[in-house]
């Protein structure tokens, strides 16, 4: 389903099947390498269903999808550039297809406030890292698999190094106002989420 809704929008802008094939490799590529217990296909999945439920107040639909698609093209554990190197391959890649300037910077926007997910002034950007946030306001069970599909995928650190920089992530998100910058995410997730992350940060 992934494959052919991004094939499809790909050929809104470039009719050539070969371009939206080699486009859709590089994608794929990414988000099967081994590592990803969470940043994968599946989250792709999750947070396109989240969006499509929302899909009316979102003012430029296409460009919120290519943000999902390439928002965590590069994941290194690493690494502290993910979001930039993200944005950067977004805007190749998009370029490559004669999509407008002023909306690849757009797409770029959404993908870099995946950083510190904070409030913005921009909308469709508020959506797309409030749906990205959606797992946090999961039900408890599915909340688990992912912290521990997140520990996974920090496997190369040991716990002494890990939960440090576990922790001040919970605390960030605890912090904050409010986790969800719109009212329809904030409204359905932020009690469950604000229990889930600090019932996290107890275990810890």
């Amino acid at each position: 389903m992934l494959q052919q809704i991004f094939c499809n929008l790909i050929a809104k802008y470039d009719a050539d099947t070969n371009t939206a094939n080699a486009l859709w490799h590089t994608i794929a590529k990414n988000y099967n390498s081994s590592g990803r217990y969470y940043h994968n296909l599946s989250h792709l999945e999750n947070l396109l269903a989240s969006l499509t439920q929302h899909s009316e107040m979102i003012e430029d639909w296409d460009t919120v999808v290519f943000a999902v698609f390439y928002h965590d093209a590069v994941y290194n554990t690493i690494k502290q550039d993910n979001e930039e190197k993200s944005a950067q391959l977004a805007e190749k890649e998009l370029t490559r297809i004669g999509y407008p300037a002023h909306r690849i910077q757009r797409c770029k926007q959404h993908i870099l406030a995946t950083k510190r997910h904070e409030s913005g002034t921009d909308t469709d950007t508020n959506l797309f890292t409030d749906a990205d946030l959606s797992v946090l306001g999961a039900d408890w069970d599915i909340y688990a698999v992912y912290y521990r599909n997140i520990r996974k995928e920090y496997a190369i650190y040991p716990d002494m190094l890990y939960n440090p920089g576990r922790k001040k992530v919970l605390q960030h998100f605890l912090a904050m106002d409010t986790i969800y910058k719109t009212a329809v995410y904030r409204d359905r997730y932020e009690q469950k989420a604000k229990e889930n992350l600090q019932r996290e940060l107890e275990l810890i």
